[in-house]
């Protein structure tokens, strides 16, 4: 009798989401997704509010979910312009980890301008100056 073989799985191709599909994605008792492939999805929950998120995988190989904001706020082409960064970073880095790194990055920039440092220096010098 011939032994039966298995196919190999081939993976599920997804359908790319469209605006229409998103507008037309109604709020239910549960939460549901929407995926876009990639592992850019769309959840859909009870409170009418829909969130981009993506699956990512971390270097030491746990998942983590990031958040991209929510729809219509983020459209679709920003989520996956989005997608497409963190495909880029992917590179060994976590991208959550890279995210927050970043956030830290432009918080820092945006309090050593010029005029911040200039302001604090007036103020450390300005006891020992006279008249």
């Amino acid at each position: 009798m011939p032994s039966k073989k298995c196919a190999p799985k081939m993976p599920k191709l997804i359908s790319p989401l469209t605006d229409i599909q998103l507008r037309n994605a109604k709020p239910t008792d549960k939460s549901y997704k929407l995926s876009d492939g990639g592992g850019l999805y769309i959840e859909v929950m009870p409170s009418v509010t829909k969130f981009w998120r993506m699956k990512a995988r971390q270097a030491n190989g746990k998942e983590s979910r990031l958040t991209f904001g929510s729809y219509p706020d983020v459209a679709l082409a920003g989520a996956r312009a989005e997608r497409g960064k963190v495909k880029q970073h992917a590179s060994g880095i976590d991208p959550a980890q890279s995210k927050r790194i970043e956030k830290r990055q432009r918080k820092t920039a945006a309090v050593n301008t010029f005029e911040v440092l200039a302001r604090e220096w007036h103020a450390n010098k300005a006891e020992t100056w006279k008249e």
